[in-house]
């Protein structure tokens, strides 16, 4: 279980702003399950989800460096929240997932010509003697707006079945797991992006920071 502990090269839960905002969210609670739920529910809302903007850069994975803005995507998110967990004596780490039904990401599948998203991440935090996993990439504003409803997070329950519709009660489709991580696999993530959009990636590769990219330029 050290792993799930100690500091990582992403997962830097010995940064002194991770530190400080782990211990602002949990002042007063004591509870393991309610420090984490307490985190998740900031974490969710305070960073608005935006999957257009990818940092690819080591420093730009770091979960820091989501602390020095207001908006990440679901692998930032959900890697402050491992950091987080971690600063307060929770064990945590780190899943992925290749996914269809995966909201707020219509323009982008339309840009990719698949609706399949690879390398959706989670949280799993060792709760109550279980891994318990969590999902806060979505905020709650992006859920209202889309008319969907937002993925609470108990700390006793998976959380990770994201609603994509509320007419019909569709929700996300996880269709292949790469299984779970102490840390970011930062090489096979972008192995992956590149594996699965060719065509998208071999014009981000000629760009003059080709690991940090914006999307946005494509459309």
């Amino acid at each position: 279980m050290k792993q799930y502990l100690a500091p990582a090269v992403y997962v830097d839960s010995d940064a002194e702003s991770v530190i400080e905002y782990a211990l602002e969210h949990t002042r007063g609670i004591t509870a393991p399950v309610d420090q984490a739920v307490a985190l998740y529910y900031d974490i969710r809302d305070r960073f608005d989800y935006n999957p257009y903007l990818l940092d690819l850069r080591e420093i730009g994975m770091k979960a820091s460096t989501l602390l020095t803005r207001n908006y990440g995507y679901c692998i930032e998110k959900a890697n402050l929240l491992a950091a987080t967990a971690r600063v307060v004596g929770i064990p945590s780490r780190l899943g992925f997932a290749n996914v269809r039904n995966h909201i707020g990401t219509g323009k982008i599948e339309q840009l990719l010509g698949d609706d399949l998203l690879v390398f959706h991440g989670y949280t799993e935090l060792y709760l109550n003697d279980q891994w318990v996993k969590a999902t806060p990439a979505f905020n709650n504003a992006l859920c209202q707006k889309l008319g969907v409803a937002p993925l609470g997070f108990n700390g006793l329950e998976d959380s990770v079945f994201q609603e994509f519709d509320t007419d019909n009660g569709r929700f996300m489709e996880y269709l292949h797991d790469y299984g779970t991580f102490a840390d970011i696999p930062r090489d096979l993530f972008i192995e992956s992006l590149n594996k699965h959009y060719p065509d998208v990636f071999s014009i981000v590769s000629q760009w003059d920071d080709p690991l940090n990219i914006d999307l946005t330029r494509l459309m």
